[in-house]
Order: C-alpha cells, then sequence, then structure tokens
C-alpha cells in the first residue's frame, strides 16, 4: 500500500470536492463498514470521497463506482474536507484519517432526539484506513475494528469533544492475504497495540487541526499532517 494517497478534485453539485485514493495492490483483503465494500473480503484500493453537505443521492454503492478504479475495493463517504488528512505510524501499522467533528454524539443517545447532523449545514464524519503488513484471522479483523473504536474515542475525549464519534463513522481495516495469521487485535496484543496508538496520534491530531481552524472560523490549509513512532 502506498503511504501516501492520492488526493484528486472534481466538480459535482456546483462544489469542487476532493477524494483520497489508496492503491494496496494485490495481496490484500479488508473488513470495512463502509458501504462499498463493507465487510470481510479482497481489497486492492480504498476510497475516501468528499460529498456536499446535505448529500441525498440514493445510489451511494454506485457513485462510489463512478469514482473509484475498477476491481475490488472499500468506498467511503465524508461531507468534510478530505485535502487535510493525518497520517500516523507506529511499529509497522499505518492509520490515516478524516476528522469532520462538526456535532460529535454520544454512542448511547436517548430515544426520540433529533439528530442534528442530519440537518444540511453540519459537516462532521471521522473516517479511518488502517494498514497493517500482516495477515490476520477474521476473528480478529473484527477485534482489530474495536481496536481501532476505542483508540478513536480515546483521542476524541483527550482533544476536549464530548462525544464517542460522529453518527456517521467509517472504518476499514486492511491486511495481507497470505501467511501466518495473527490470532488477536485487541489492544494489548502485538499489532493491536500498535494500531491503537498510530490511530490514537492520526484522530488526536486531526481532531485538533479541526478544533483550531474552527476555532479561528477559517477553513483547512491543504495538506497532509504525519507523525511516526
Amino acid at each position: 500500500m502506498t503511504s501516501t494517497p492520492r488526493l484528486s478534485y472534481r466538480e459535482e453539485d456546483g462544489a469542487r470536492l476532493g477524494a483520497l485514493e489508496w492503491e494496496l495492490g494485490p495481496g490484500w483483503r479488508a473488513i470495512s463498514s463502509a458501504v462499498l465494500g463493507g465487510g470481510i473480503g479482497p481489497c486492492s484500493w480504498v476510497l475516501n470521497a468528499q460529498v456536499v453537505a446535505g448529500y441525498s443521492r440514493m445510489d451511494p454503492v454506485e457513485h462510489l463506482r463512478e469514482l473509484g478504479p475498477a476491481g475490488d475495493g472499500v468506498g467511503m463517504m465524508t461531507a468534510a474536507s478530505v485535502d487535510r488528512y493525518v497520517v500516523a505510524r507506529d511499529g509497522g501499522a499505518e492509520a490515516c484519517a478524516t476528522v469532520g467533528l462538526r456535532v460529535p454524539t454520544w454512542a448511547a443517545a436517548p430515544e426520540g432526539v433529533p439528530d442534528p447532523e442530519l440537518a444540511p449545514i453540519r459537516v462532521g464524519t471521522v473516517n479511518i484506513l488502517v494498514r497493517v503488513p500482516v495477515a490476520m484471522t477474521d476473528g480478529a479483523l473484527v477485534n482489530t475494528v474495536m481496536t481501532v473504536t476505542e483508540a478513536k474515542t480515546q483521542a476524541l475525549l483527550e482533544a476536549g469533544f464530548e462525544g464517542t464519534g460522529t453518527a456517521s463513522d467509517a472504518v476499514c481495516v486492511a491486511v495481507r492475504a497470505e501467511g501466518a495469521e495473527e490470532l488477536f487485535g485487541g489492544p494489548r496484543s502485538t499489532w493491536g497495540a500498535r494500531v491503537a496508538r498510530a490511530v490514537h496520534a492520526a484522530v488526536l491530531q486531526g481532531a485538533e487541526d479541526w478544533a483550531a481552524a474552527h476555532a479561528a472560523g477559517g477553513p483547512f490549509t491543504a495538506g497532509a499532517r504525519t507523525r511516526a513512532r
């Protein structure tokens, strides 16, 4: 997988929208919550596409297929800008996060309370891609997604946001398709611990950048941030 995603732009719905694309190549599989390529399966690319706030298309899978390359891949969407992404690495594990936190939410919210994130002016999604250069069992992949979510929440709380994430967050964990399989992905396993630290660093930096930019009332300046251990 290339460490630096390809950033491109398109004109759509009267707006200039960005997209990040990672080329993993052959020999990878992924677990994802994304609308395109969700579940567990082969994966040769990952796309994180920006869409307009108040996105209303009823065919997001077809939309992402139009934007992404051919073959098996994962497609995520966000209304937040994707050109200010953060990459963090730890011991061979790599995490890339795009962070939008206009409406942070608690996972367990009271029933019947209107979701403010549905308002068209709201922009906020935390999308995370993780790459681990080893093979994992299906159970370890699920365990790693739990670890990613826990590390994300830890970072958001440390950054001062009152919420466990947003209502539209997505995650993708890509691992090698062949080789000796890791059995565990929890935060105290070898690779789970590395993933947790990488995700925590990426989301924390992204959340702090988002807060600083919006407190100042200005947009992000395009460009990636990288943290390495």
